[in-house]
């Protein structure tokens, strides 16, 4: 799970399906798959398969940067209006296994997000 800076409630659906491709992008370029992804207006949640050769925190590094920097790009004007200054992600996050539990489980938690219209 990421958080957005100061929990600014940015994002919109247009923006999460653009986030949503460009961690899939790079969640790629790891060899990782992204099985699972939705957010609300604050935040966004991420079901993430990825080797074991994947270092998880320079994944995480990756998704938070290229996002950012795309995204700020992108919906420059809709970033500025609310305000969140040069940042976007909170630099905390939060990442758990699920190694016992079933995925359906997981999907259901992560669909189950109430997104923006």
């Amino acid at each position: 799970m990421f958080v957005t800076r100061y929990r600014r409630g940015v994002f919109d659906d247009d923006m999460l399906k653009r986030c949503e491709e460009i961690m899939r992008e790079v969640c790629g370029t790891f060899e990782a798959e992204l099985r699972e992804f939705n957010g609300e207006a604050d935040h966004v949640h991420l079901l993430v398969h990825y080797p074991p050769k994947v270092t998880l925190s320079k994944l995480i590094n990756s998704l938070k940067g290229v996002s950012s920097r795309y995204l700020r790009a992108e919906y420059t004007g809709r970033i500025n209006r609310i305000g969140m200054g040069p940042v976007f992600w909170s630099r905390s996050y939060f990442a758990g296994s699920c190694g016992g539990a079933p995925l359906t489980v997981i999907r259901q938690y992560i669909e189950g997000q109430k997104r923006p219209a």
